[in-house]
C-alpha cells in the first residue's frame, strides 16, 4: 500500500511538473502562441501581477524588455496577447483590421451595464455593432449634426467661463478637471436627450457614470470565474448601481420620448415632458435610437436606450475634459507657449472675438498643443481589449480567437527611435519637426493612436477633438492662465479610466 501512495504521489509530481512545463513555454493552448512569463498552474501570471502591487503597464513594460514586441500572459483562465510595437499594431488593427476587429467576453458585471454586450464599444464584430456604429455616425458626428449642435457648444462653454470666474473670486484659483468634466457632460447630455438640465443634476449623473465606469474595471471573478461565487455582493453592487443609473436617466428618455411623439406640441400636462426640452425632433442621438431596430435585438427599450446614450457620455467626458487639464498644465508650467497660442487667437479672430470650429481649424499652433497632448499623454496606454474573430496569425504566432488581443499604445509614443526627445512636450514638432506627417488615425502607419485604429477606432475622434480644441481656446482667449500660489502644477500621472493627474490642476487665472 505504501508503493501504492508512493506511485501515486510520483505520477502527481510529474503532472504537475508537464503542467506547469506546459503553461510556463506557452500559456496554454497553442504551443505557437508568444513567448511570455513562466506561469503557475491553474492561475497562470495573476498571482505575480498581484504581488506586485503596481499598474499592469509597468508589469507589461518590464515584460516587453525581456520577450519583446508580443508576448503572452496567462491571467487565470484568460489568455492575454499584448503587442506593443508599432509594426505589429499597424498589421493586427489596419492590415488586418476585420481579422481583429471583435472583443472577448465579457464578465457578468460588464453584461449587466452594457445589456449584453449592446453598445457600440462593447459588441461583438458583426451586425449589431455595424447598427450600432452605422446609426451613431449618421445622426451624431455628420457635419451638419455637429453644426446643429454649435449653439449647445456655445452655450456651455459661456456658462463655463462664468463658472470658472466666479470660483476664482471665491477660491482664488480654479479646478481644471471638475469644472472641464461638468460643462463637457452637459453638452453630451444635451447632445443625447435634446434637454438643457442644471448643473445640480448634471453633476449627479456624471458620478452615477463615473461610479459605472469604476464598478466595470477589471476584478478577480473576470480572469477566474470560479471564484464569482465568493463575489456576490460585488455583484449585487453592481445590481444596485445599475438601477440607480437607469433611475437617473431614464426620466430624460421618457420626457424626449412624450416630445417626439407629440410632435413637439405641448397638449398640458398629458404631453409628459417640460421645459428642459430644447432641441427640436430629429436633433437629439436618442431620436435616432427610438426607431432603430439592430438585427437580432429588435427594438430597442428603455435598458439599452440608457445604456446606449450613457456609453457617449462616459466615453467623451473623462477623454475630453483630461486632455484638456493635461494641455492647461504644461500652459501653466510653460508660459511661452501659453503666450503664442493667445496670440494665435487674437490675430484669427481678435482679443473678444467670437471662436467657431472654422475658426480652430485653422489654428496650426492651437492644432499642435492638442495633438503633442495626446502624445505626451495618451487618454489611455491600452486601446479597449480585442479579439480575433477567429484563429489567425500575427508575427509568426498563433492567435487564438478567444484570448483578449491587449494593444499596448503609449510605447509608440514614448519610443526614442519614433520621435526626438520623447518626454519634452514640445507642440512645435507638428509643425516642422518629427510630427509633420502623423496621421492620428494610424491608417498610414502607427506613430500615435490616441483614438485607437482601424476597425474599432473611436467613432465620436472628430467631436471629443473639437471639444478640446473650443474648450481651450475659449479658456486662454478669456484668461491667462498661473500657477496658483499654494498649489504648484504637478505632471505626476495615476491611473484611473484615463491617465490622469495624481494631483488635479488647480491654476489661477488672470482676465486678459
Amino acid at each position: 500500500m505504501e508503493l501504492m501512495d508512493l506511485l501515486i504521489l510520483l505520477a502527481a509530481a510529474l503532472l504537475v511538473r508537464l503542467w506547469w512545463r506546459y503553461w510556463s513555454v506557452t500559456g496554454g493552448g497553442s504551443k505557437n502562441l508568444p513567448p511570455g512569463p513562466p506561469g503557475w498552474p491553474l492561475v497562470g501570471n495573476l498571482v505575480q501581477v498581484l504581488l506586485q502591487r503596481r499598474p499592469f503597464i509597468y508589469v507589461v513594460r518590464d515584460l516587453r524588455t525581456k520577450y519583446g514586441p508580443i508576448f503572452t500572459m496567462q491571467m487565470g483562465q484568460r489568455t492575454l496577447i499584448i503587442i506593443t510595437s508599432a509594426q505589429l499594431i499597424h498589421e493586427a488593427l489596419v492590415q488586418k483590421g476585420p481579422l481583429f476587429a471583435s472583443r472577448p467576453a465579457d464578465s457578468p458585471t460588464r453584461l449587466l451595464f452594457s445589456v449584453g454586450k449592446c453598445t457600440i464599444n462593447s459588441a461583438e464584430y458583426g451586425p449589431l455593432w455595424r447598427t450600432l456604429r452605422r446609426n451613431f455616425v449618421t445622426e451624431l458626428i455628420n457635419p451638419t449634426r455637429i453644426k446643429q449642435c454649435g449653439w449647445i457648444r456655445e452655450w456651455a462653454f459661456d456658462n463655463h467661463l462664468k463658472r470658472i470666474k466666479k470660483e476664482a473670486l471665491e477660491t482664488g484659483s480654479v479646478g481644471v478637471m471638475t469644472n472641464c468634466r461638468l460643462t463637457i457632460c452637459n453638452i453630451l447630455i444635451c447632445i443625447c436627450f435634446g434637454a438643457r438640465i442644471s448643473d445640480a443634476r448634471v453633476k449627479e449623473i456624471e458620478a452615477v457614470l463615473k461610479d459605472v465606469m469604476l464598478m466595470t474595471t477589471p476584478k478577480l471573478p473576470d480572469f477566474l470565474p470560479v471564484f464569482t461565487p465568493f463575489f456576490r455582493r460585488q455583484l449585487k453592487e453592481a445590481k444596485k448601481l445599475r438601477r440607480k443609473q437607469v433611475e437617473c436617466l431614464v426620466p430624460l428618455v421618457r420626457s424626449r420620448r412624450a416630445f417626439v411623439e407629440c410632435e413637439g406640441n405641448p397638449t398640458g400636462d398629458a404631453a409628459g415632458w417640460n421645459e428642459d426640452i430644447v432641441s427640436p425632433i430629429g436633433a437629439a442621438y436618442i431620436d435616432s435610437l427610438f426607431k432603430l431596430e439592430p438585427s437580432g435585438r429588435g427594438k430597442l427599450g428603455e435598458e439599452e436606450l440608457v445604456t446606449l446614450c450613457s456609453e457617449v457620455m462616459n466615453a467623451g467626458t473623462d477623454t475630453s475634459a483630461t486632455a484638456v487639464e493635461w494641455a492647461l498644465l504644461h500652459l501653466v508650467m510653460d508660459q511661452d507657449i501659453q503666450q503664442k497660442l493667445y496670440e494665435e487667437i487674437v490675430d484669427s479672430v481678435g482679443k473678444d472675438g467670437k471662436i467657431t470650429e472654422e475658426d480652430v481649424e485653422k489654428m496650426r499652433y492651437l492644432g499642435a498643443i492638442v495633438k503633442e497632448t495626446f502624445r505626451r499623454h495618451p487618454p489611455s496606454h491600452f486601446v479597449l481589449s480585442h479579439a480575433a474573430t477567429h484563429e489567425t496569425e500575427l508575427g509568426g504566432y498563433t492567435i487564438p480567437a478567444d484570448a483578449n488581443v491587449e494593444f499596448y499604445t503609449a510605447w509608440v509614443t514614448e519610443d526614442p527611435s519614433v520621435w526626438k526627445e520623447p518626454g519634452a512636450f514640445r507642440p512645435e514638432r507638428f509643425l516642422d519637426g518629427d510630427g509633420v506627417d502623423v496621421d492620428v488615425t494610424g491608417s498610414r502607419g502607427v506613430k500615435m493612436m490616441p483614438f485607437g485604429a482601424g476597425r474599432r477606432i473611436c467613432p465620436a475622434m472628430t467631436l471629443g477633438t473639437l471639444h478640446v480644441h473650443l474648450l481651450l481656446a475659449r479658456m486662454v482667449q478669456a484668461f491667462k492662465w498661473v500657477p496658483a500660489p499654494d498649489v504648484p502644477p504637478d505632471p505626476t500621472e495615476t491611473f484611473a479610466f484615463t491617465v490622469v493627474m495624481k494631483n488635479p490642476l488647480r491654476a489661477a487665472i488672470l482676465p486678459r
